[in-house]
């Protein structure tokens, strides 16, 4: 085991950690206010780790069934595709249970940290794997103490908390921006997120405009690559 990596990929975490913390607190809240016992809002952080799924499933919790609810987080969660593509070049050679166990455990910001890593040539499954077991400890122990204080706990959201986790990414967006198409991609998708939300109804906008990001990515660099 390589402990250095493992522990520098923990490590990375503690900068996005304040932005899961204040989303993990307020994810704990709200489960405990459409019905949740303590136990088991804890049980959804351990086993869907995935904040963008539990407050959709949050929302529609006593509004529909089951069906409806398992393919709304499908569609919301359409974008580990992506992730896991952009990634997948860099665990070239890896044990397929490595690759299972790091998709697992992968989440936005786990991915964020370890994809910049790899592109600067430093990174490693190990800093992959500690970046994820970080992130995962963090969202589910405040999702565990955000329901054990209940209404108790002020919204996060009062005191600016949850503008630390959009500025996190922002900050990590940066060493991926290395020349004018990635930027003018990065401005592109950021844009049609933007104007989907606006006016499409649903939470797959991110989705939709993480394709259209891409493909305007690849055909910009052939477009480059042909001068």
């Amino acid at each position: 085991m390589n402990d250095k990596d493992f522990k520098q990929g923990i490590l990375a975490t503690t900068a996005l950690s304040p932005g899961v913390v204040a989303f993990g607190l307020l994810y704990g809240v709200m489960a405990r206010q459409v019905g949740f016992s303590p136990w088991e809002a804890w049980a959804m952080s351990l086993i869907v780790h995935a904040g963008s799924a539990q407050f959709t499933i949050l929302s529609m919790w006593a509004a529909v069934g089951t069906l409806p609810i398992i393919l709304t987080t499908l569609v919301v969660n359409l974008r580990h595709l992506l992730m896991g593509a952009s990634v997948a070049p860099y665990l070239r050679g890896l044990h397929p249970l490595w690759k299972a166990l790091l998709a697992l455990w992968m989440s936005d910001e786990s991915y964020a940290l370890a994809i910049a890593e790899y592109r600067q040539g430093r990174g490693s499954h190990w800093y992959f794997l500690g970046a994820n077991v970080g992130i995962y400890l963090a969202w589910s122990t405040s999702g565990l103490l955000g329901a054990l204080l209940g209404a108790a706990i002020p919204d996060p959201g009062r005191y600016g908390l949850d503008m630390v986790f959009p500025l996190g990414f922002l900050g990590l967006l940066t060493a991926f921006l290395q020349d004018r198409t990635g930027a003018a991609v990065a401005l592109a998708a950021g844009g049609l997120a933007l104007l989907g939300a606006l006016l499409l109804p649903g939470q797959g906008t991110v989705v939709v405009a993480g394709m259209l990001g891409s493909g305007m990515g690849l055909l910009l660099e052939r477009v480059m690559g042909r001068k």
